[in-house]
């Protein structure tokens, strides 16, 4: 006898995915002819909540195989698998699929609070993340004595360290609020309803991760008006703009930590009798004290002290001040490193001032059961993120566009409907690049560089970026039509290239767009607004081999189909009916032929 049981199966589970506390769930084992080690009569649901001693429940015997109802009372993880008897238990195999092992290997059921909703605005739509002192620039805002100004936009960015081995990251290329307010329509053409902007409050250097004033835009960027003037503009584009929130540290030359006396207030380096002293811990005053991953210029922050909770989260604190000028949302910066108590009371906050705004956490990994600092994370139980951004997706995105092997895409697809909240699901930021990564482009080309000097002069040849660019097309496409909400880089529609920081961070090139590559971003974009599936639809493999996949998107009786060959064979699929390739604008009747390295979009022809 052979035993079949997928939990991405209704049949087998009667609620795929994660699901809310008090749900009723039914789980059910099939038994299919031929040959095996055994046949049961017995089976048991093995049963443990996170951290806790497993417990077993006797199975009911049905005419085709085992079935058990449970109730499930309190939020959490939990993981579970089968057991026949002491040496055969079913397991968690390839593609989350039941398998027969010595070894018991469990899935994971992600239970979360039974009011969990994330943004519905969200769902659907396209992201656009834009570094803002590299996307555009309109007029001339005055600098700092520190800040170097430069005029040469496109310019190789400064990454060299100085005379003391710091790079000071302090070279501007002047890009500010009013040049992205020029450039909405250019992001409406491109079906945008999620404008991203890394760090806008005033700080040090140009990437703006250590925040020297939480209350004030950087003068270099504009002002408070000139980010309302933004938000409206947008609104009438139907684009709502996401902050950066970056609440794990600060910088040291900040009103908080003031540790060059720059700001008119008593930091915490400079008196321990600061208002700011409980917000940092030193080691031994002043000079050493706790910074983001040892980096003094980023005095890490205790979330624990209640003027600094109050600060953020409080009545007029920083996250309510700008969801008052209109913003819709967080990202929040290193979310692994805030604690859950914190996170737990920046949602409250939030929530309370906007319900619909949207809470995103950078989480690298699977958001639902990550440890980190030796402890299971809360993220996705429903009192703290909405969304992560997708790394596991884009990881496995460009494994398959790079490999052409598809089992790592199958795999990671499988995990995440597994193991998430479809609320959270629908949201995910999937991404192929950001500002902490190389440029998706440069690495579909495959040129690996070892050092940062290599790193300024190596670019692709014309013939190496049109084969690139054709992987791009494949991840694209992916990212578009998988789950989730696509965030496209700024740059990465037009072809920009660019290895880690800071050469991923170049000035967008305004006067030598990729037409060819925008136009099809477009499309993509395009697409999704038209079609509801992609909104919040299930998604299901319908075709895959090592190398080809195709899969449904469907909402009701509303189907789309996506194909990707990443092989230099040829692949017949039958169809029933007539279809268009909304990529091609070709009728596809009955029979699809889909050539090496194809990929595509199939709508059923009314």
């Amino acid at each position: 006898m052979q035993y079949y049981y997928d939990p991405l199966d209704k049949s087998c589970k009667s609620q795929t995915g994660a699901f809310a506390r008090g749900s009723e769930i039914t789980f059910r084992i099939f038994e299919e002819g031929g040959e095996a080690d055994f046949s049961a009569d017995v089976c048991y649901f093995v049963f443990y909540p996170d951290g806790e001693e497993a417990r077993s429940f006797p199975m009911k015997r049905t005419e085709d195989g085992f079935s058990i109802t449970l109730k499930f009372h309190k939020i959490g993880l939990y993981f579970y698998h089968f057991a026949f008897d002491d040496a055969h238990f079913l397991g968690c195999g390839r593609l989350r699929r039941g398998v027969l092992t010595p070894v018991p290997v469990s899935w994971q059921i992600t239970v979360f609070e039974e009011d969990y909703r994330t943004p519905d605005w969200m769902k659907g739509g396209v992201m656009y993340q834009a570094f803002p002192d590299r996307f555009c620039k309109v007029g001339d805002l005055a600098a700092k004595p520190y800040q170097i100004l430069r005029d040469d936009w496109g310019g190789q960015p400064t990454y060299r360290p100085n005379e003391y081995g710091k790079v000071l990251n302090n070279d501007f290329f002047g890009g500010n609020l009013a040049g992205i307010r020029s450039k909405l329509d250019y992001l409406a053409s491109l079906h945008v309803t999620v404008l991203y902007l890394n760090p806008i409050f005033e700080a040090y250097s140009n990437h703006r991760y250590d925040t020297g004033d939480y209350l004030h835009i950087d003068p270099l960027l504009g002002t408070k008006e000139d980010l309302k003037e933004l938000i409206a503009d947008a609104a009438k584009r139907g684009i709502k703009i996401v902050l950066d929130g970056v609440f794990n540290h600060t910088g040291d030359d900040s009103r908080y930590f003031n540790k060059y006396g720059r700001y008119d207030s008593l930091g915490a380096y400079q008196s321990q009798n600061s208002p700011y002293a409980e917000w940092y811990c030193f080691r031994r005053f002043p000079d050493s004290y706790e910074s983001w991953w040892g980096i003094e210029t980023l005095p890490a922050v205790n979330e624990a002290s209640p003027s600094y909770q109050d600060f953020i989260c409080g009545e007029s604190g920083v996250l309510k001040t700008w969801l008052q000028c209109g913003i819709y949302g967080y990202r929040l910066d290193v979310a692994d490193e805030l604690p859950d108590f914190f996170l737990q009371k920046v949602r409250k906050s939030v929530k309370e001032e906007n319900p619909d705004a949207v809470i995103i956490g950078e989480v690298w990994e699977d958001a639902s059961n990550k440890i980190a600092y030796s402890c299971r994370r809360q993220y996705l139980l429903g009192r703290e993120l909405d969304s992560v951004m997708n790394y596991p997706l884009k990881d496995a995105i460009i494994n398959f566009v790079l490999s052409g092997k598809t089992a790592q895409l199958r795999e990671t697809v499988a995990e995440l409907i597994d193991n998430y909240p479809k609320e959270t699901l629908d949201a995910l930021m999937n991404i192929l690049g950001t500002h902490d990564t190389p440029r998706i482009l440069t690495v579909c080309g495959g040129k690996i560089c070892t050092d940062k000097d290599e790193m300024a002069v190596t670019f692709l040849s014309e013939e190496e970026r049109e084969r690139a660019k054709e992987k791009v097309r494949m991840a694209a496409l992916l990212q578009f039509t998988l789950p989730g909400v696509p965030c496209v880089y700024y740059g990465d529609e037009v072809a920009m290239e660019g290895y880690v920081d800071p050469f991923c961070r170049g000035c967008f090139p305004w006067d030598a767009l990729d037409e060819p590559l925008l136009a099809f971003y477009r499309m993509l974009g395009e697409i999704r607004a038209q079609n509801d599936v992609f909104r919040d639809g299930e998604y299901r493999e319908i075709y895959a081999d090592a190398a080809c996949l195709v899969y449904e998107r469907r909402k009701g009786e509303r189907a789309i189909y996506v194909y990707c060959n990443n092989s230099a064979g040829e692949y017949h699929v039958r169809l029933n009916g007539a279809y268009r390739e909304l990529l091609t604008g070709e009728a596809v009747r009955d029979r699809l032929k889909i050539a090496p390295h194809a990929f595509g979009i199939l709508k059923k022809s009314k």
